[in-house]
């Protein structure tokens, strides 16, 4: 008798209800690293981008990635994230920016793993590195970007709170809502620097650089940010 596997249950939009008042479709003039996207360096931290092809991994409604293609010369930036409503955001923000912005709704992990050598830089602001187990996504990283290609990333350098970040490579379960309200939670990765280098390095990066950033306007819930940088090997 042939059975038939059940079909899979599509995972809750956790990210549903996240920005859904920011109906501003002003591209940002500015783009930030930090915490508080209120200062600190901006995209020197990325070099040239001229004629390059960009990944924003976790870009969630695609603020930076505008930002990049309106005032820089990209050859093409990919905004990806796997929340539908933040994909349907982008698109409704940044509708008129394309072709070279492509959001994107896809798994990082699997997007990277589908796109070997494809990407000049892969750049995360508070997004798919936070939320990602790392020792999935360097390695496709390492894969997706051209040899010499560049892995930026900011990240918290402790929890809201001034909790310090782990020391081995573990998340935490944080607060979040279901598209109907219910009350779950998500991971989020918080690692001091270097769990984060320890994890680049075995993912086959070098020249790896991990910057302390403190907040511009200290408050109760303000936080350093750790600043990311990697390579591939040529």
């Amino acid at each position: 008798m042939k059975t038939t596997a059940p079909a899979r249950t599509a995972a809750p939009d956790l990210w549903h209800h996240y920005g859904r008042t920011r109906t501003d479709r002003t591209v940002p003039d500015s783009f930030s690293w930090v915490w508080a996207q209120d200062g600190g360096p901006g995209t020197e931290v990325l070099g040239d981008l001229t004629g390059l092809v960009l990944a924003d991994l976790g870009a969630g409604a695609a603020r930076h990635a505008a930002h990049l293609v309106t005032h820089h010369a990209p050859a093409r930036v990919d905004a990806i994230d796997a929340s539908p409503a933040q994909h349907a955001m982008s698109r409704d923000l940044f509708n008129d920016l394309p072709p070279r912005l492509r959001t994107l709704r896809a798994d990082v992990v699997e997007h990277l793993d589908a796109h070997p050598g494809v990407y000049d830089v892969l750049y995360s602001v508070f997004g798919a590195l936070d939320f990602t187990d790392p020792r999935r996504l360097f390695p496709a990283a390492a894969r997706a970007l051209r040899p010499g290609g560049l892995f930026a990333a900011s990240t918290l350098g402790h929890y809201i709170g001034g909790v310090p970040a782990e020391p081995d490579v573990r998340h935490a379960d944080i607060p979040a809502r279901s598209p109907d309200g219910t009350p779950t939670s998500m991971p989020r990765w918080v690692l001091q620097e270097h769990v984060w280098t320890k994890l680049l390095d075995e993912a086959g990066f070098a020249d790896i650089s991990v910057d302390r950033l403190p907040p511009v306007t200290p408050g109760p819930r303000s936080a350093d940010t750790l600043l990311l940088r990697a390579y591939r090997p040529r």
